[in-house]
């Protein structure tokens, strides 16, 4: 074929490409949108989500985005809330069987019946986000993950307060539990320029999961959808977007 045939060619190639294309990019769902709203009032870190406070936040019921999984659907709702001090996290999980066996700060958390928040306070890149993994012993994992590849262990978060109350026994898989809440206060402190304590107005990226049940029916639900076959919340092109308000 000559050079001006396989051109003509790709001439009209080019047009089913980018059509094709198109009706992919319009057919994804779009990114979820939070309001983050400000706290009247104080919040105690005790895991229960009594504190008045928690009224007024926005709830995020969690999707199961994969059919493959079998185990048991358990629901989760999250709330999230700030104040000049910090960022708040409440997590409510339903759980007919809790279970948790790490205990030690930075385990692999992620094994057990744990929650999980991914915060990019800086939207302008997807590369770089922190991961937080914590278990219904109010266990942290922390660190930072980049291009939801390469993780770094050694990020600690400071001075941050995690607590979990249970409705129900640990590891006591004989019996029928209620579920476990979750409380999480991240100091602004953590955060440093060109990302400080947000105003309002502002946008981060996060993503809220949580791993439910005990292999081989572990179960993945999340809040935004990160259209992958396979289960992972790492994709940080896919997440949720926060939106700070007063």
């Amino acid at each position: 074929m000559t050079s001006r045939k396989i051109a003509a060619a790709r001439s009209h190639i080019l047009p089913f490409f980018l059509l094709g294309f198109a009706v992919a990019q319009a057919q994804e769902p779009p990114l979820p949108r939070y309001e983050v709203k400000y706290a009247k009032s104080r919040i105690e870190i005790d895991g229960k989500l009594e504190d008045k406070a928690w009224e007024q936040a926005g709830v995020i019921e969690l999707i199961f985005p994969f059919e493959q999984q079998t185990g048991r659907k358990q629901k989760t709702r999250v709330r999230l809330l700030w104040d000049d001090n910090a960022l708040y996290a409440g997590f409510d999980c339903d759980d007919e069987d809790i279970t948790a066996q790490h205990v030690s700060r930075d385990a692999p958390t992620y094994q057990d019946d744990v929650v999980e928040l991914f915060l990019n306070p800086l939207p302008s890149q997807r590369l770089v986000y922190v991961g937080m993994e914590m278990n219904a012993r109010a266990v942290m994992y922390d660190y930072l993950m980049v291009s939801g590849t390469a993780l770094f262990k050694q990020f600690d978060l400071k001075d941050f307060r995690l607590a979990t109350f249970l409705r129900g026994t640990l590891n006591a898989r004989g019996d029928k539990d209620e579920g476990w809440s979750l409380e999480l206060a991240i100091p602004w402190e953590n955060f440093e320029r060109p990302v400080t304590r947000p105003k309002p107005g502002v946008e981060w990226r996060a993503q809220l999961s949580r791993w439910d049940n005990v292999n081989p029916e572990r179960v993945l639900s999340m809040w935004s959808h990160p259209l992958r076959r396979s289960a992972s919340p790492h994709v940080p092109e896919r997440f949720g977007i926060l939106v700070f308000t007063e």
